[in-house]
């Protein structure tokens, strides 16, 4: 039998038991989902075709402040805004354009013009002029005379002819470095042109392939979704297993301590029973056994020839019986009331009950199959309802005019493509020659001011002939002669480029820039009814190019810009009620038992209603306890044995020795032979009294705790079953929604940004900008703007260079 200690730890782990059974089946305040995490990304496949136009940048070069000293120059010089009527009227009736108008708008390049005009002329005057002097040895012949500040002149000449070929040199530099900036940009920018155009038309022409290869992508999130089905049911029942296995568990194993406790208690009181039998024939055997011999040990000591006896006399007259175990109360009745218990196997009741439990995933895989096989058919319908997004997009029968007038534009773009390269080659050839040219008369300075300068320090007397320093002179002179001869095509090369090139930042990159032009082209009225590009582009009625424009760079669909009349709305077609309506219905409206399991049959609550009534509570085990507190004989059978031992020893007479050894061998004979059983029973009798004493207070709480709680159980099991069911599939159906919801704004986002996308119409005119503007226009504008500074500093190089001759030929006199 268990000792104190371990039935306390045993109460402990009941009650333990009961208050996890009591929290396990109060309704939870919230529910989480057990049956998988939220559903995972899904990854698209972008299967169609790279037809992309890639967006253009400004890229950052050395030369930017070169660009914007260009620009800021011709902002002065161009100051009037876009010439809305000078266009309207050139457009519409080029006839009626007068050039007063033209003039008065290109006023600053009028300026410029005369400039140009008036150095072309000027300069070829001054070269004849210098020729006819120089024939007459007048210029850049030798000094008259030598004075003291003929020095501080020469260094003043050298300088500034120095600095001036620098500035030169550097002028040319920048020539040569942004011609070549042109002619690499212009190639690649004008074949930019027909190649948009290709892509903008395959782009539109591939829309209906892309559409249903998005579409087609439906597939990742159908096999995730069927893959999911195949392990709801198994998941759903380990969900409910693992939810309400610590209540049904903590519920059998109350009902196996309360079967226990039946076991057990019926035991000890079969014991209890049969013990106080076996004490009470046991005394009745004892009590006259005992009082002979009592009478005989005191009729000993009470002998006069017993030496010291007195001292025993005492205990040996109180040798007589103790207990009296026929005072205590009958179990008789309670052991009557438990006949023929326990009727029922509990152990086989609750191996039952826990198979039956156990089994639930297994019964909620063949409960829930129809319904795994009903949406696996749902999934083949919904695929035929996506399908429909392919089957309505009405772009093929809207991006007609668009992909025409794209046609158009590349036809009649390639003559006038051929004509800019060709007529680029030309000014490349041209700007080589001249800038080459420059460089030439910039090795003439440099070899006449080192060759001069050479002669001037090797010449003793200034009046002395001295080849170096006249060989000098003849390479300045042959650098003014150059200049005078090539000054005028420079000024006509920088003149025309500075033309075209600024009228194209002024006239058209300025107003790019701020959207000008596309406000000029949205004003009804000035472009002819040919070019309406807003009928031409089959734009809504009420969007125009600007509008257009801002859509598509901000990432609208292709036909969010076209004329739908409206017709068309993505964001409909994409709904996820529209295709999963029937897919959350049929879950919604799965309903399945999973819960039955029956824990406690009748007969075995009848035994242990009939234990709870039996009376075990009602006995009296303290009158127990109380009686075995008083020994079997009331004088110590060994004690006084021992004491008459002692006695023995101690006498003189030898008939008295002899009859004490007896006595005690007497007394030791009946503690060994009925007093020692008999205590032995009381030992016994004191464990049952024990084990019955400590559970008969809690009984009938026990017993009635434990039948609620199974009722409960079983009550409450297909409920909470039921809930944890509906809880799983909500939490399914929120998870497989995601892939859907994944899948549509995937398609949305798809068809936007790239499979029906109007950005590469923004990105195409982007581009344009970027090539024309920003790659070919700045360093075509640096390039005249370098190659004018060359020319213009030309004129002081010419001055200098011609002064500078007379100081490297001989003087004539020289002044003492």
């Amino acid at each position: 039998s268990p000792p104190a200690g371990s039935l306390l730890a045993a109460e402990a782990m009941r009650a333990a038991g009961l208050l996890l059974a009591w929290a396990l089946l109060r309704p939870a305040a919230t529910h989480q989902c057990h049956l998988a995490g939220p559903g995972g990304v899904l990854r698209f496949t972008d299967t169609h075709a790279e037809i992309r136009v890639p967006a253009l940048h400004r890229v950052p070069s050395s030369l930017d402040p070169l660009y914007g000293l260009v620009r800021r120059c011709l902002d002065l010089i161009q100051q009037n805004p876009l010439p809305t009527e000078l266009l309207r009227a050139a457009l519409n009736d080029p006839g009626s354009v007068r050039t007063s108008q033209v003039v008065q708008y290109e006023l600053g390049y009028v300026v410029c013009a005369a400039v140009a005009l008036l150095f072309t002329v000027a300069v070829p005057v001054a070269g004849m002029c210098f020729c006819y002097c120089r024939s007459r040895r007048r210029c850049g012949g030798r000094l008259r005379a030598h004075r003291r500040s003929l020095g501080c002149r020469r260094h003043c000449l050298l300088a500034c002819l120095s600095l001036t070929s620098l500035v030169i040199l550097t002028s040319v530099v920048c020539a040569f470095v942004t011609s070549q900036r042109v002619k690499g940009q212009m190639e690649p920018g004008l074949g930019a042109v027909p190649a948009t155009l290709r892509t903008l038309r395959q782009h539109i022409a591939n829309i209906p392939q892309g559409v249903q290869m998005v579409v087609d992508q439906f597939e990742v999130p159908r096999q995730q979704i069927i893959s999911d089905l195949g392990g709801l049911s198994r998941s759903v029942g380990l969900s409910i297993h693992a939810q309400l296995k610590a209540m049904t568990y903590a519920a059998l194993a109350d009902l196996q301590d309360r079967a226990g406790d039946l076991q057990t208690s019926l035991h000890h009181l079969q014991i209890l029973d049969k013990t106080v039998r076996a004490l009470a024939s046991a005394r009745a055997e004892l009590e006259p056994a005992l009082r002979e011999r009592r009478r005989r040990v005191v009729a000993l000591l009470d002998d006069p020839r017993c030496t010291s006896c007195a001292s025993v006399l005492g205990r040996a007259q109180s040798l007589e019986l103790g207990a009296d175990y026929t005072k205590v109360p009958s179990v008789e009745k309670v052991l009557k009331a438990l006949a023929g218990l326990p009727r029922s196997d509990f152990a086989e009741m609750i191996r039952q009950g826990n198979g039956t439990f156990n089994s639930i995933p297994e019964l909620a895989v063949e409960r829930m199959a129809q319904v795994i096989q009903d949406l696996r058919d749902e999934m083949a319908r919904m695929t035929e309802k996506v399908q429909s997004i392919a089957n309505s997009f009405p772009l093929p029968d809207y991006t007609r005019p668009v992909s025409e007038a794209l046609v158009k534009a590349e036809d009649r773009s390639q003559p006038y493509l051929r004509e800019v390269e060709r007529f680029e080659q030309y000014r490349w050839i041209a700007g080589t020659v001249l800038c080459s040219i420059i460089l030439l008369i910039l090795v003439c300075n440099v070899i006449g001011m080192v060759l001069g300068a050479y002669g001037l320090s090797k010449r003793e007397d200034p009046s002395d002939y001295e080849c170096r320093g006249e060989a000098g002179a003849k390479f300045l002179l042959v650098g003014v002669g150059l200049a005078f001869l090539f000054s005028w095509l420079l000024i006509l090369l920088v003149f025309a480029t500075f033309l075209v090139g600024g009228n194209i930042q002024t006239l058209v990159c300025r107003n790019w820039v701020n959207q000008e032009i596309y406000k000029f082209i949205d004003t009804p009225g000035n472009l002819p009814p040919s070019m309406n590009l807003t009928r031409q582009l089959n734009l809504r009625r009420d969007s125009n190019l600007s509008a257009a424009y801002r859509e598509c760079k901000s990432g609208a669909g292709l036909w969010e810009v076209l004329q739908l009349d409206r017709s068309y709305d993505l964001d409909e077609h994409l709904k996820s009620p529209k295709y999963t309506a029937d897919f959350q219905k049929r879950l919604g409206d799965f309903t399945a038992r999973l819960g039955d399991v029956r824990l406690l049959r009748s007969e075995g609550r009848q035994d242990l209603e009939t234990f709870a009534r039996s009376g075990v509570d009602e006995v009296d085990y303290r009158r127990f306890q109380e009686e075995m507190k008083n020994p079997v004989v009331q004088t110590s059978v060994p004690g006084l044995a021992r004491s008459l031992e002692g006695l023995q020893k101690m006498q003189r007479n030898g008939t008295v020795a002899g009859r004490l050894a007896a006595e005690a061998q007497a007394l030791w004979q009946m503690q060994n032979s009925t007093v020692q059983s008999q205590e032995a029973l009381v030992a016994k009798l004191g464990e049952s009294v024990q084990f019955l004493s400590h559970l008969a207070p809690h009984l009938q709480e026990r017993v009635k705790t434990t039948l609620a709680t199974i009722a409960s159980v079983e009550a409450r099991l297909p409920m909470q079953a039921q809930q944890i069911l509906r809880q799983e599939i909500g939490c399914f159906t929120r998870k497989e929604l995601r892939y859907f919801m994944q899948y549509l704004n995937w398609v949305g986002q798809t068809l936007r940004e790239d499979v029906a996308s109007c950005q590469p119409l923004a990105t195409a005119l982007d581009n344009g900008r970027v090539i024309l503007c920003d790659r070919i226009a700045d360093p075509w504008n640096a390039f005249w703007f370098s190659l004018g500074c060359c020319t213009f500093f030309l004129i002081p190089n010419i001055i200098f260079a011609v002064r500078l001759t007379k100081h490297f030929r001989p003087i004539r006199n020289r002044l003492m």
